[in-house]
């Protein structure tokens, strides 16, 4: 178990060639329930066993206490808490996964760690149902080829309900900004919300999608229209905005296909992802992104977009 926890961080080169293939690599794990769990492999840093965990007082719902990591003191989170999840062993964990999102390095708990499997995302699907409860935090679904259904968390949703959003800070608006429009994919709930809120603070107007094959779909469809028109595909698109991993189709595909289709170019694509690592950097400057953000920093976003918007033709 420890030992494939290890094996993250030494095949971390490797896994940046998985960009462009729709393909990604998903941690496997239990939450003391008869569900399997996933989680990117690229959020997580190492998987150990369960460490001990200093109590505080007036700690959130669901966050068992404080460690110490190589001199950093990082709360950790036991997730079928968090979750709610039924059963008598759903709150026992004997293993932790260090996870790092938007500047955070925190542990979650878990039941156990299984394994890693390679997830062709055209196999991914987004939960049919609206979701309540512990369904909420549930970003996707996949099948493993024994016909076992694997639930991929939605780590943003995770905590954002434990720690609280971030607040988005004064962001000065763009001149002239209800001339610009950004499209923007992403399959959180929470993201989505964030990211419309730091658009409407620039005063650009903004449309998005939720998944990496419905963005194609109807950029494609925009491009389409402008062409038959006779206009410029700017008139309905300055700049896409682009999540990492995503159901049905990656933003690393996404992102390939904008710029190997002509009618795209001089569009700008911004990758912004919780998966901050270099490998990932790596992973979308190979398919040709224009800026990576990670998230969620508001103010960052902001000005990564801001001189995009606003360089001229």
């Amino acid at each position: 178990m420890d030992r494939a926890g290890d094996n993250l961080l030494e095949t971390v080169d490797a896994r940046t060639k998985l960009a462009g293939s729709n393909r990604m690599e998903i941690l496997l794990f239990s939450l003391g329930t008869s569900e399997t769990f996933g989680i990117n492999v690229f959020k997580v840093r190492e998987v150990s066993k369960t460490p001990n965990i200093t109590r505080a007082p007036n700690m959130p719902n669901g966050v068992e206490g404080l460690i110490s990591l190589r001199g950093s003191v990082i709360p950790v989170v036991c997730l079928a808490n968090v979750m709610q999840l039924p059963g008598p062993q759903a709150g026992f964990s004997n293993s932790m996964m260090v996870t790092e999102y938007s500047k955070r390095t925190l542990g979650f708990l878990v039941h156990g760690v299984d394994r890693i499997i390679r997830v062709e995302w055209d196999r991914v699907r987004a939960p049919e149902a609206v979701l309540s409860g512990a369904q909420s935090y549930i970003t996707a679904i996949t099948e493993l080829a024994d016909g076992h259904l694997v639930s991929i968390l939605d780590v943003e949703s995770i905590l954002a309900n434990t720690f609280g959003e971030t607040p988005v800070g004064g962001i000065e608006q763009i001149q002239d900004g209800h001339d610009f429009n950004v499209f923007f994919v992403d399959d959180s709930a929470v993201a989505r919300r964030k990211i419309a809120e730091v658009l409407d603070r620039l005063a650009v107007k903004h449309k998005h999608a939720l998944n990496g094959m419905e963005a194609w779909t109807r950029l494609q469809g925009m491009a389409a229209h402008e062409h038959q028109a006779g206009r410029s595909l700017r008139n309905e698109v300055d700049l896409i905005l682009a999540d990492a991993e995503m159901p049905e189709m990656d933003g690393y595909v996404l992102t390939r296909n904008i710029k190997a289709d002509p009618r795209f170019a001089g569009i700008p694509v911004v990758m912004h992802s919780s998966l901050s690592s270099e490998a990932n950097r790596a992973m979308g400057q190979s398919v040709g992104v224009d800026a990576y953000v990670a998230k969620f920093d508001a103010e960052v976003l902001a000005e990564t977009l801001r001189p995009l918007l606003t360089k001229p033709n």
